[in-house]
C-alpha cells in the first residue's frame, strides 16, 4: 500500500464566510487535488488582520469571528491570524504568515509544502519549509509576479524563495515568460492551467437566462471582476458611444466604481451602464449565457477565470493581449484580442455582434485543457516529484 503523500498548503488566497468568493479558484483546486489517489492535504489559510485599535474597524469584524480550524467544502483548512500592516507592511508579511503557519501546525508531520501564490506565500512557505526541513512549490498566477515580482519593497524576497523552490508553476506560459523576465529560471516552471466545472459553467439559453435577469432585447456586454484601475472598466465605458443601443453589465465591486459612474454621466450612456455589485461565483453561469460578449481589458492578467468561465458558458470574449490571452483566444468562435482602446474594443465588439459565433462553438474551443480533475491530478503528480517521490 502506497503511504500518502502529506501536504501542508499554505494560501492568503482562500474563502471563508466572510468572503465566499475570495480565492475561490485555488479551493477548486485544493479539492480537485485532495480528491486524488493517496493524497493527504492540510490547508493552512492565514487571516492578516492589523494591530489594535485598528483591528476593531468593522470591516474586520467578519474575520474577527472566523473560527481557526473547520472543514470547509471538505478541506481541513486552519485559519491562524497574522499581524497585518495595511498599505505599509507588505515586506513584513512574508515572517509573519510564516510565525501562524508553524504555530497552526506543531501536531502535524507533512512531506511537502505548497503555496498557492507567490507573495506572500511563497516567501512565507520557504521559511516554514527551512524550519521543518521540506522541499516546497509555488505557484504564480498573475498580480503575484506583475506587481510583487517589481515592487522594491517585495522582489528580493519573492526572488529567493522562487531560487530555493523544488518546482514552480504558472497559470499559463505567457506567466511563465513573466517568470523569467524578473529572473526567476524558466525550466524551474510547469504551466499549470485552471479547471472549469463543465456541469455549471456550459453553454444554455440565452433568451431564458436574460428574461430571469431581467435583460432585454438590447445587445449585452459584460465585465466580471473588481473594479480597480488594472482591469480597464472604463474603456469599456469610454467605446460605449460608438456601440448605440449596446447595454454594458459590470459584475464587481471596488474603489473605482464613482468614478465609473462618473465617468458613465460624462460618456453621456450612464442609462446604459449598469452597476451589479458583487455576484455570487453559483450565479455567474447565468449571467454569462445572458450576456451577448465579455468584454474584459485589462491591464494584466496571468489566465483570468472570467475568460475561461464565459467561453465555457459559450459566450465569446474581448480582452487586451494580458496573461495567457493567445493561450485562449485561439480561433475567431472564441473572441478578439484588441489593444486597450475604446476604438479597438467598439470595433471587435461590432465584428462579433454582426456575426455572433454559435455557443456550441465558442466552448469548444477550450479544448479540454481546463479541466479541474486533470488540474488535480497535475498538481498531485507535481508535488510528488518535488518532495522526491
Amino acid at each position: 500500500m502506497t503511504a500518502p503523500l502529506r501536504i501542508l498548503s499554505i494560501t492568503t488566497l482562500f474563502p471563508d464566510a466572510a468572503r465566499p468568493n475570495f480565492g475561490l479558484f485555488v479551493e477548486k483546486s485544493l479539492r480537485a487535488l485532495a480528491a486524488q489517489p493517496d493524497i493527504d492535504l492540510t490547508v493552512v489559510a492565514p487571516v492578516g488582520l492589523p494591530p489594535f485599535p485598528l483591528a476593531l474597524h468593522p470591516r474586520y469584524r467578519a474575520l474577527r469571528s472566523l473560527p481557526g480550524a473547520e472543514t470547509w467544502q471538505g478541506l481541513a483548512v486552519r485559519r491562524p491570524r497574522f499581524t497585518l500592516i495595511p498599505r505599509y507592511g507588505a515586506r513584513f508579511n512574508p515572517a509573519a504568515v510564516a510565525r501562524a503557519v508553524l504555530g497552526a501546525v506543531r501536531d502535524r508531520t507533512f512531506d511537502v509544502i505548497d503555496a498557492q501564490f507567490f507573495y506572500p506565500d511563497g516567501p512565507a512557505a520557504m521559511r516554514v519549509a527551512a524550519a521543518l526541513g521540506l522541499p516546497f512549490s509555488v505557484k504564480a498566477r498573475g498580480a503575484d509576479i506583475s506587481h510583487f515580482g517589481h515592487a522594491s519593497a517585495t522582489r528580493a524576497q519573492l526572488l529567493g524563495a522562487a531560487a530555493k523552490a523544488a518546482g514552480l508553476l504558472a497559470v499559463s506560459e505567457a506567466m511563465r515568460r513573466d517568470m523569467a523576465a524578473i529572473g526567476i529560471d524558466p525550466a524551474k516552471v510547469a504551466v499549470h492551467y485552471t479547471g472549469i466545472d463543465t456541469a455549471r459553467f456550459h453553454p444554455g439559453d440565452r433568451a431564458a437566462a436574460r428574461a430571469a435577469l431581467g435583460i432585454d432585447d438590447a445587445p449585452a456586454i459584460l465585465s466580471v471582476g473588481a473594479l480597480i484601475p488594472r482591469k480597464r472598466q472604463a474603456l469599456v465605458i469610454e467605446a460605449l458611444p460608438a456601440l448605440p443601443g449596446a447595454h454594458y453589465w459590470i459584475a464587481g465591486a471596488g474603489a473605482e466604481e464613482s468614478r465609473y459612474r462618473a465617468l458613465a454621466r460624462q460618456q453621456g450612456v450612464e442609462a446604459r451602464v449598469h452597476f451589479m455589485g458583487p455576484v455570487a461565483h453559483a450565479d455567474l453561469p447565468m449571467l454569462y449565457r445572458a450576456a451577448d460578449i465579455v468584454v474584459m481589458p485589462s491591464a494584466s492578467e496571468g489566465l483570468a477565470n472570467a475568460w475561461v468561465e464565459a467561453l465555457a458558458c459559450g459566450t465569446p470574449i474581448v480582452i487586451s493581449d494580458a496573461g495567457g490571452a493567445a493561450e485562449l483566444v485561439t480561433s475567431p468562435a472564441a473572441g478578439r484580442i484588441v489593444p486597450r482602446t475604446p476604438g479597438a474594443i467598439a470595433e471587435a465588439v461590432q465584428d462579433i455582434l454582426a456575426a455572433p459565433p454559435s455557443p456550441t462553438d465558442v466552448a469548444a474551443s477550450l479544448d479540454g485543457r481546463f479541466d479541474w480533475n486533470r488540474n488535480g491530478r497535475e498538481l498531485a503528480d507535481h508535488l510528488r516529484r518535488c518532495a522526491g517521490d
